[in-house]
């Protein structure tokens, strides 16, 4: 039996459906407000709106749960690699042994990049931010490689290569910016193998593969993987209405993902970590700090626009950040003051009744340091771990038959109408 709500405007009454997901989420169905009332709702941020039913990521904020296709995070950060989430979030289900080694043999298959993109990133500035460079090279992709849509083995084919591809770009733009040489993608590394190679391989100083450091990249990529309908994802499927091609759509999503406030918070953590180390100041002293009302000063890396608890990915993240640090043998000065500062504020009543917990991008920054990847290249880390999601967020639209072009609505605040005035006659 269908649920409604009762809206109550002036003397008519009005009724609109309650929409219950598959985890007990409830939504109040408005799509028909504005052509039975004439008014339209305001959601400054989309804070309280669902854009769509999806069924690819599940979060509780309040539970702190994630879970890809309903299997929970821990289980896949635990058990699975990259190449085969990625597989779960496009396709819906776990591969299987023949389907992942296919899926891993078309990786390979379309690692490579044509020569002539080289060009492009010769001529881009030394001092451009990769970000910039990542996002203008997805959309230049499909001038190498047009998508075609007419089968379904077409659409994995252009899904493949963005995610192959995507990689071996993000490793060029690092290798070019250092003057380097280019490293190709070899058929016998694993997924993140042969990104860690591409990225450290040296005619002088070879790059030795460890496989706790490529655990750890596929735990990193794993995590970042999808995170339901944030910026990012709201781009790509906000663009993606209008029937773009995955790779510009793909584009928008890095560009929104370049956000301080978004991607990028992970490399203001380390900022953040290292302005403190440098200025001496102790724990306590940028805790009040961040108390202070009057303070500009915030602690990055605390608090999350969903989770109201201990974000699960941050778990899992520390203990891997302890493991390889552990292995490496690199004390870092920055995880002590991470630590102090976690254990600090998870013990002090300001941040426990703000819900002012550590999230991933707390520790992403220390385990991505430990691993050898600049600063300025983590926000690329983020793209390359968020495009299986974003790929699955796209195709999900593309095939919802409730589709319809984005078009939020506004109220507007102008002025009322004004009489066109002669520019010989303005003041």
């Amino acid at each position: 039996m269908t649920e409604y709500v009762k809206l109550i405007i002036g003397d008519k009454t009005y009724q609109f459906p309650v929409v219950t997901g598959s985890e007990g989420e409830k939504a109040i169905d408005i799509s028909n407000l504005r052509q039975m009332t004439g008014y339209i709702t305001l959601d400054p941020g989309f804070v309280n709106t669902g854009s769509c039913e999806s069924a690819i990521t599940y979060m509780d904020g309040e539970k702190g749960i994630l879970r890809y296709r309903g299997i929970p995070i821990e289980e896949l950060a635990e058990h699975s690699t990259f190449r085969e989430v990625a597989y779960l979030l496009i396709n819906g289900v776990l591969p299987t042994y023949k389907e992942i080694n296919r899926f891993s043999v078309m990786l390979n298959d379309h690692s490579l990049v044509h020569e002539d993109m080289r060009k492009f990133f010769e001529n881009f500035p030394r001092a451009s931010h990769p970000m910039g460079i990542l996002s203008s090279m997805v959309t230049t992709l499909i001038s190498f490689y047009p998508y075609l849509e007419s089968t379904e083995e077409e659409i994995n084919m252009t899904v493949t290569r963005l995610i192959s591809k995507v990689r071996t770009l993000a490793a060029i733009s690092y290798k070019i910016s250092r003057g380097h040489n280019v490293v190709y993608p070899r058929h016998d590394f694993s997924y993140c193998a042969n990104f860690l190679n591409m990225m450290f391989d040296s005619p002088v100083k070879p790059y030795q593969i460890d496989e706790d450091i490529v655990r750890a990249l596929n735990v990193f990529l794993i995590l970042h993987a999808d995170h339901e309908q944030n910026c990012s994802t709201s781009a790509v499927r906000v663009v993606g209405s209008a029937r773009v091609n995955p790779y510009a759509t793909v584009s928008a999503g890095i560009a929104a993902l370049w956000g301080p406030l978004h991607g990028g918070a992970n490399q203001e953590v380390i900022k953040m970590l290292y302005d403190i180390k440098e200025r001496g100041a102790t724990v306590k002293q940028m805790i009040e700090k961040a108390k202070d009302k009057n303070d500009p000063f915030r602690l990055m890396g605390f608090g999350h626009r969903v989770y109201k608890t201990y974000d699960p990915r941050a778990k899992i993240m520390k203990k891997m950040c302890d493991k390889v640090l552990e292995k490496l043998e690199k004390p870092d000065p920055l995880l002590d003051i991470a630590k102090d500062l976690e254990e600090a504020a998870l013990n002090d009543e300001y941040f426990i009744s703000h819900h002012l917990y550590p999230n991933v991008d707390f520790y992403s920054g220390i385990i991505l340091r430990a691993i050898g990847i600049p600063t300025n290249m983590f926000t690329v880390m983020f793209a390359m771990g968020r495009l299986p999601g974003w790929i699955a967020q796209w195709r999900e639209s593309m095939e919802d038959p409730k589709w319809k072009i984005t078009r939020p609505r506004q109220i507007y605040m102008g002025p009322k109408k004004t009489e066109y005035t002669p520019i010989q006659e303005r003041k």
